[in-house]
């Protein structure tokens, strides 16, 4: 699939940089692209992975020349980079539309320029009904993303996406702020114990990004079926796994956040094309001679229900610590934890 190509991945010092690293480095794929702001993150990557195949690209999306200096030769595109702390983006929006939104029109562009073959631009579940400022920026971004897979030939470059919902132990994710608040002895800080969220693995998000690549046609936005649980079930599920009894502290909901996440609205749902373990969501491809919208419309919208995280399969505490220890960053813990 990607034999003797060239992959480059934005904000690729990220959990998902690592994670594709993780998945394609030892493939017969021709060289990988780091591209990112960050040179202490990859200075840890250069020690860590001791491989010629990754070549490390200094820049930001923010800045388009930068991006095209490090896209010649590049096959393929995967846009990682964002700004996706709920929190600092609230207190910062303008910083979430500059590199969410502007930044990836930055890439898109570059990636046109320069005959990139296919990106793919990922997004989140916080962009389906958005109430933050992360999330609307993210709706921003896939309006971007489909507005400009418009405007070129997909034979040439092939823009579509993919939105997926909370990553476990992503960097800056909730359980390992659980599994450091139970090591370290204090409260385990839950704000909303029937809150729910999506729980999906970084090689599962990986496994998305590569069956949108194989999959999905110019503006699609690629979902991925996922269960469910709620805050409380997963806090309780870390203190079993580390036999450990710590108190649940109630904090209440903080800024920005919703009792539950969206990964297809009504609206998605109703056109989404089932796939199996995914949906895929066409691009709305009509032009833009608004005389006929007056008097032709879509088919009838149905009664289809929205895919959240309240109505997909719910995970039991037991099954929640299943899918935890197949984590490696949670066997790792669990190893460190049980050598005290």
């Amino acid at each position: 699939m990607f034999k003797d190509k060239t992959l480059l991945i934005t904000g690729g010092t990220g959990s998902f940089g690592n994670a594709v690293l993780e998945r394609f480095l030892n493939t017969d794929i021709g060289e990988i692209r780091i591209f990112s702001r960050d040179e202490k993150k990859q200075d840890d990557m250069r020690h860590k992975y001791k491989n010629d195949k990754i070549k490390y690209y200094i820049g930001d999306v923010r800045d388009l020349s930068s991006i095209k200096n490090a896209m010649y030769g590049v096959d393929y595109v995967f846009q990682a980079a964002a700004l996706k702390q709920v929190p600092s983006c609230e207190f910062f929006p303008l910083e979430a539309v500059k590199t969410n939104v502007i930044g990836t029109d930055n890439v898109l562009t570059a990636c046109i320029e320069c005959g990139v073959k296919k990106v793919i631009c990922l997004s989140t579940d916080k962009a389906a009904y958005p109430i933050n400022a992360m999330g609307i920026s993210k709706a921003m971004m896939e309006k971007v993303f489909i507005a400009k897979s418009k405007t070129v030939d997909p034979e040439k470059t092939l823009i579509c996406g993919t939105r997926y919902g909370n990553v476990m132990a992503s960097r800056g994710s909730v359980i390992p702020l659980f599994v450091q608040q139970i090591k370290s002895g204090l409260p385990i800080t839950v704000t909303e114990p029937n809150m729910t969220r999506f729980l999906m693995s970084l090689e599962e998000a990986v496994e998305l990004v590569v069956f949108a690549f194989q999959h999905a046609k110019a503006g699609d936005i690629m979902v991925q079926k996922a269960p469910a649980c709620t805050l409380g079930d997963l806090a309780q599920a870390l203190k079993e796994i580390f036999n450990a009894d710590n108190e649940i502290k109630i904090i209440g909901i903080r800024h920005g956040e919703k009792m539950y996440e969206t990964l297809l609205t009504k609206e998605e749902h109703n056109v989404a094309i089932d796939m199996g373990n995914f949906f895929r969501v066409p691009a709305d491809t009509r032009n833009l001679n608004y005389d006929k919208y007056f008097v032709v419309g879509n088919k009838q919208l149905s009664y289809e229900k929205e895919y959240n995280s309240n109505n997909t399969e719910r995970l039991n505490v037991e099954q929640i610590k299943e899918k935890l220890l197949s984590l490696k960053y949670i066997q790792e813990e669990l190893k460190d934890w049980n050598k005290r």
